[in-house]
């Protein structure tokens, strides 16, 4: 059956791909407020990218996906413009090259599904689900690849399917993925071949959707355990990124702070969470500073998580030997008692990767009290804090700090390690007035359903805000406002951990196991074909009833594409 994709609508349908690819994410509108049409457009990403790849060979179908998805990634990443430019100090030149980097990067992932599913998922025995399998296949391999780079995965489109969220639970952000894939490619194939039998296919791939929605509730609607409930405040101090450091500040963006952890207690809170790197100061090298802080403390009456630079030093040689992006907690009585390393580093952010060779041309943009890169931590590791509840043990918190919340399997370790909440603290100021914001908080929330734990996030200049165990935003800040969140958050004291927290990307494995089971098969089968003098080596193996095919003539994938769809005439 012949496709009625002929060039000319491939090439509409790939420059939809590239439109709906941004705007399949939350945007900061220039008037104020936002928008979100994730819930229609997480479907179309795929289904615009399997209409824009028929009749195409597994080549140049990978070429013309990686075209449209840099296009469509360049668009999506203009903030790194900001980052750069704006706050980085870089011309405008490089700045206006800046998105280009990441969208390579996921532009390649974007091929490789091209090329594969072209080549082996069309001609499987059930497309939609060899395609959505592959999706989460090179989802994954792009949170790892490299130190892994996963903002905008599919499945944060949806991040405001509260009912699919359950199933995250089980499956991390990689279930919506799959979702969201698999419907979009029964839909392109039976757009692009419209039989009775596609039909019934899409309907099927429906009904599944359906189901993980229920299934999704059920596992909502587990009992979270013991629980003690907290009253939790994060504060917002709207530090512009340009002054943070400057010492002729210090003392205003401390007074900010004071105020703003007065006022919360004021309001009853007994934790108060300062975004990262809000204290203008190393508190390990300064006594005064740290002498402050331990008698706000002691006059909130409350615990303090706040974000600071860290510091390693030589005793001996009285000198800094390293930095790093830290979490403090001061106890209401005033004690330092922990801090928390950020493990997982912005890259050319707080350092340079690959230094001796890049540095001459490179310099981080975190520049601020660290005068060189910053240092990974060792682990995520949950930290304790005293509950209100006298006579019981301290409360497993999580203290994920920005970056490292962008990454579902390293946050997993957080609740394996059986964190009864996320206290999340990141400054999104680099970003300014952009999408990024929006997007970030749309990932801590997916890192709260995941887990199955309340989140409470405290952001510079926003968007802080209290996310539900289901992913819902309860409380939000607008951006660059001062801000104070106090919230009575229930914190897991002693129940049962998500699946998701105990074991991570095990669903994401089964995908992996699936398309190298996939590649396989087919290769073994063009493989067989060949050596029976079936088909000739270059080409496609016929459909039943059809013309056999060179790969490389338009037409050839969209034969593949449509395998079998004729039966339903």
């Amino acid at each position: 059956m012949k496709t009625p994709f002929g060039p000319g609508r491939q090439r509409i349908a790939l420059a939809l791909h590239a439109l709906a690819t941004p705007l399949a994410f939350p945007h900061e509108l220039p008037w104020g407020g936002s928008i979100d049409l994730g819930l229609a457009l997480a479907w179309i990403v795929p289904a615009t990218l399997i209409l824009g790849l028929q009749g195409l060979s597994p080549r140049r179908a990978a070429g013309e996906a990686f075209v449209a998805s840099l296009v469509g990634h360049a668009l999506l990443f203009h903030w790194f413009f900001v980052v750069t430019v704006t706050y980085g100090g870089m011309p405008g030149g490089l700045g206006v090259l800046a998105p280009l980097l990441p969208a390579v990067y996921v532009a390649l992932f974007t091929a490789a599904f091209a090329g594969l599913w072209v080549r082996f998922g069309a001609r499987s025995a059930f497309p939609a689900l060899a395609g959505a399998a592959l999706w989460v296949a090179l989802d994954w391999a792009r949170a790892h690849f490299l130190g892994g780079f996963p903002w905008a995965t599919l499945g944060y489109a949806l991040h405001l399917d509260i009912p699919l969220l359950g199933i995250t639970r089980w499956t991390g952000v990689y279930g919506l993925s799959f979702v969201a894939a698999g419907m979009g490619i029964a839909l392109a194939r039976a757009l692009a071949h419209p039989t009775p039998r596609a039909w019934r296919r899409a309907g099927l791939v429906g009904a599944g959707v359906l189901l993980a929605h229920g299934l999704g509730l059920l596992l909502q609607a587990s009992e979270p355990g013991v629980v003690e409930r907290v009253r939790i405040a994060a504060v917002q101090g709207n530090i512009d990124q340009g002054a943070k450091w400057d010492a002729a500040r210090r003392e205003r963006i401390l007074e900010t702070y004071v105020r703003l952890s007065l006022e919360a207690a004021s309001r009853g809170a007994d934790w108060i969470v300062w975004p990262e790197t809000a204290v203008p100061g190393l508190l390990e090298a300064d006594p005064d500073l740290s002498d402050r802080i331990a008698r706000l403390a002691r006059r909130t009456d409350a615990d303090l998580v706040i974000g600071g630079m860290g510091i390693a030093s030589d005793q001996a040689a009285r000198r800094i030997t390293a930095f790093f992006d830290s979490a403090f907690v001061f106890d209401r009585l005033g004690r330092r008692i922990d801090r928390y390393d950020k493990t997982h580093l912005v890259p050319f952010g707080e350092y340079v990767p690959l230094r001796g060779l890049l540095g001459h041309f490179f310099q981080s943009l975190a520049t601020g009290l660290a005068t060189r890169d910053v240092t990974a931590g060792a682990a995520p590791r949950v930290l304790l804090i005293e509950g209100r509840a006298s006579g019981r043990p301290p409360l497993r918190v999580g203290v994920p700090i920005c970056y490292e919340l962008l990454f579902p399997h390293l946050v997993h370790e957080f609740g394996a390690g059986g964190a009864g909440v996320l206290l999340a603290v990141t400054n999104d100021a680099w970003y300014g007035r952009t999408g990024a914001p929006h997007q970030f908080l749309a990932m801590t929330a997916l890192r709260a359903a995941e887990n199955g734990r309340w989140a409470v996030r405290a952001a510079n200049t926003g968007i802080s805000a209290i996310i539900d165990a289901r992913g819902r935003v309860r409380e939000a800040t607008s951006l660059f406002e001062e801000g104070l969140l106090v919230a009575e958050v229930p914190v897991v004291r002693s129940g049962p951990l998500t699946f998701y927290a105990r074991h991570g990307d095990v669903f994401a494995w089964v995908c992996l196991g699936l398309v190298g089971g996939l590649v396989v098969w087919g290769a073994g089968r063009s493989w067989l074909a060949e050596r029976r003098g079936r088909v000739a080596p270059g080409e496609i193996e016929p459909e039943r009833g059809g013309a056999r095919r060179d790969a490389g003539e338009p037409g050839a994938g969209g034969a593949a594409a449509g395998d079998g769809e004729q039966d339903g005439k």
